[in-house]
């Protein structure tokens, strides 16, 4: 079930998507905002850091909160994550784990864990369709959780659990390049060709391939281990 902070983020994406909050509009203060949607303002900051990291949101300290017009930040402005991790280490971080869960998952092969995988793809396509980046970046969280699962080591799954806000800060960052949107679900469209055919070797080259674009969408660029 979605949290109260995402479906507010939904609101607040909706509201922009509709022209409510044109780009270049300042939204209305927290109190005012927070009030109109009826949650508390710490579900509201959360939610407006979402829209920041997808790239439709912009805050200034003093100034308020501007809608953008879909424009990704210079990564030298880029906030840090959850627990102030700087974006470049989040990455870094998944490029160890993440590539040995999809080579773990290809030597499973688990029928069940690759269904859940493709009913993650196709839910995100949707999204990428109706230009719903909340949804699409919530989906592309449950494909990297899953992948986890599927890794078939307790140990990874629960490591990639444990960071799932850091996990997800980092999902949302390459959506801010509204002219690469669909490029994270080709990106898994591999990954996932390469679990099917149990091929590992193909499966851990997919994902190190994905983290390597998706970061450079964003103008990171982090050491390889």
């Amino acid at each position: 079930m979605p949290s109260v902070s995402n479906i507010a983020a939904q609101t607040l994406q909706r509201r922009i998507l509709d022209g409510d909050y044109a780009p270049g509009a300042a939204l209305p203060g927290q109190r005012e905002l927070a009030e109109s949607l009826g949650i508390s303002r710490a579900s509201l900051r959360e939610a407006i850091s979402m829209l920041e990291a997808l790239g439709l949101l912009r805050s200034f300290v003093g100034k308020g909160v501007f809608v953008t017009a879909g424009a990704p930040a210079d990564v030298a402005n880029l906030p840090s994550g959850p627990n102030a991790m700087p974006p470049d280490a989040i990455f870094q971080m998944r490029f160890v784990i993440e590539p040995a869960n999809a080579a773990l998952a290809a030597r499973r092969r688990d029928a069940e864990g690759i269904a859940a995988l493709r009913e993650c793809q196709s839910e995100m396509q949707r999204a990428l369709g109706a230009s719903d980046l909340v949804t699409a970046a919530d989906c592309d969280l449950r494909f990297h959780l899953a992948l986890a699962e599927l890794s078939g080591n307790p140990a990874l799954a629960a490591i990639t659990q444990h960071f799932q806000a850091q996990l997800a800060y980092s999902l949302r960052l390459p959506f801010a390049d509204s002219s690469h949107i669909w490029q994270p679900a080709d990106e898994h469209a591999a990954i996932l060709a390469a679990i099917a055919a149990g091929n590992a070797a193909s499966a851990r080259k997919a994902m190190q391939q994905h983290l390597l674009s998706a970061a450079g969408r964003v103008g990171i660029r982090f050491v390889q281990p």
